[in-house]
């Protein structure tokens, strides 16, 4: 009787860490915006710079001001890398990085201190080689317009904004551009 007065709680024990491990596991992969960013500052940071956590901090803070734009600034502005941040989580992003640890197990580590961080996600793309300009909801239509740092002036009418964005395209997505020329051809 001994052997199973002892078996419940133990297998109740492994249950539970099952359940909460998966849980982790499935939050450390929905920190696409972390993971991402972290990646492309640890690719482009020199070994020299990644032995002092100071360092590691300006150049954090550097790189937060010249590539971060969207989800990647408020990615910055949330661990303290911008200069607005209200909050300061650096020390727990460049410790780990002097250790060369995986930027998964980074982002794992910030989640728990703030669950914001790996609630940030990228907006999907359109791929402006296939889209049906027409059918796009005209918040779309100025998103693209957006990310290309213009705004249409004077657009009232969806028509307005499809338009300007054909008339943008060579100069922004230039192999989009020849994509749909070719399918209009055929």
């Amino acid at each position: 009787m001994n052997f199973s007065n002892s078996f419940y709680p133990a297998a109740v024990l492994v249950f539970i860490s099952i359940c909460f491990g998966t849980s982790l596991a499935k939050k450390a992969g929905d920190c696409e915006v972390c993971v991402k960013f972290l990646e492309r500052f640890i690719e482009q940071l020199p070994d020299d710079k990644r032995k002092s956590i100071e360092k590691i901090e300006d150049n954090f803070r550097k790189f937060c001001k010249n590539n971060a734009r969207g989800k990647d600034e408020r990615f910055c502005y949330y661990i303290g890398g911008s200069e607005t941040s209200a909050t300061g989580l650096l020390n727990s992003m460049s410790k780990p990085v002097s250790y060369y640890m995986p930027a998964e197990k980074i982002c794992e580590k910030l989640n728990s201190k703030d669950s914001q961080i790996c609630e940030l996600k990228y907006d999907k793309t359109i791929d402006l080689s296939e889209v049906n300009f027409k059918k796009l909801k005209v918040k779309d239509l100025k998103k693209i317009l957006s990310d290309w740092n213009d705004q249409c002036k004077g657009c009232t009418e969806k028509s307005d904004f499809i338009s300007r964005i054909e008339e943008l395209m060579p100069k922004f997505d230039p192999e989009s551009h020849k994509k749909r020329l070719a399918k209009q051809e055929l």
